[in-house]
């Protein structure tokens, strides 16, 4: 799976561009699922059917990015953000278009930092003019971070695309896991798009598949750095069982279902309060007359810089509780 999340987390797919990370995964779901579909708004659907309720499974795609808004006359790109991205992780970063143009973030004169913000900053792609920089990026051209992932930090990742190219990779961990095994539940595994930006993709993906239980698979904050805002969630401690974030409240059932799977199996986990933030579970669980929903989420530090950190423990671990958690007739115990 290293070498996977490796490939995910470099790969260019900001939000509403995600064609390049939903090629990779199709390649690598193909064949582990019954179907694989696109839909209209660019989600990829692997769906594994049989007997039992239907359970999504969702790991959006999407990462944090800016947009070109205006190119000036000598040639610097003024931008906006895509997703929650801030102004103070910028400076001297790089990014990069999609069609491989790469520039870096550069600011107006400051006289104080606390001025920073999106309006005094551009990206210097190298023009000499607006007309050498409007032949290599237009206005409305959305880039990406660009970062190597690293995997050699004694268990631990640093990559620009945790969240949640990480998701995404358990999910395809979970298809090859279930691999020719017979199973009490229907899985359709959804790689979402737009979730940075609204949870756009998961709203019209829960709405087709129309399941009785859903299930992201997302990152969290943690509270283990030094002077760390107050969080129980550690790297290394296990993935996170989500109680609450700003957008679900996890069906009781479905966390206590998810409880006993980690226990039974001897799989470390944690319980998540998330106070600000949300998942594709917001949209999942309010879909048709509603859907049991929750979350399993990956402890994450520095989440939407382009250096986010995770343990690979907590990644493994986020597997087999989906896998012990899919062995069980969820229809009778939660619907």
């Amino acid at each position: 799976m290293k070498e996977l999340l490796k490939k995910l987390a470099e790969a260019y797919g900001p939000a509403g561009n995600e064609g390049p990370v939903r090629e990779i995964l199709r390649k690598e779901v193909e064949g582990l699922a019954d179907e694989v579909k696109v839909d209209a708004l660019g989600n990829l659907i692997a769906a594994r059917r049989g007997p039992g309720p239907r359970v999504l499974l969702a790991a959006h795609m999407d990462e944090v990015g800016v947009i070109a808004t205006h190119i000036d006359e000598k040639g610097f790109v003024r931008f906006s953000n895509v997703g929650g991205v801030s102004p103070y992780t910028l400076l001297g970063e790089r990014v990069v278009f999609e069609n491989g143009t790469v520039g870096t973030f550069g600011t107006e004169k400051l006289d104080d930092i606390k001025d920073l913000k999106f309006a005094k900053m551009f990206i210097d792609i190298g023009a000499t003019d607006d007309k050498s920089a409007k032949e290599k990026v237009s206005v409305g051209d959305i880039a990406g971070f660009q970062r190597d992932a690293r995997l050699d930090l004694g268990g631990r990742v640093i990559a620009k695309s945790l969240d949640d190219r990480s998701g995404c990779a358990v999910l395809v961990q979970v298809l090859r896991e279930l691999k020719g095994r017979d199973i009490p539940n229907q899985v359709y595994v959804v790689f979402s798009v737009q979730e940075e930006v609204g949870t756009r993709g998961a709203k019209t993906a829960a709405y087709g598949v129309n399941p009785d239980i859903g299930i992201a698979v997302d990152v969290t904050g943690t509270g283990d750095t030094p002077e760390a805002y107050p969080m129980d969630v550690s790297l290394g401690k296990g993935p996170a069982i989500k109680v609450k974030d700003s957008s679900v409240i996890t069906h009781p059932r479905l966390r206590q279902l998810m409880v006993d799977a980690a226990r039974e199996k001897g799989i470390p986990y944690q319980l998540e309060v998330l106070e600000r933030g949300g998942t594709d579970a917001g949209p999942i669980h309010l879909t048709r007359e509603g859907v049991p929903s929750g979350a399993i989420s990956i402890p994450t530090r520095y989440i939407h810089t382009p250096s986010e950190m995770a343990d690979l423990s907590d990644i493994e671990n986020a597997v087999k509780l989906i896998v012990a958690l899919l062995e069980k007739p969820l229809g009778e115990k939660l619907l």
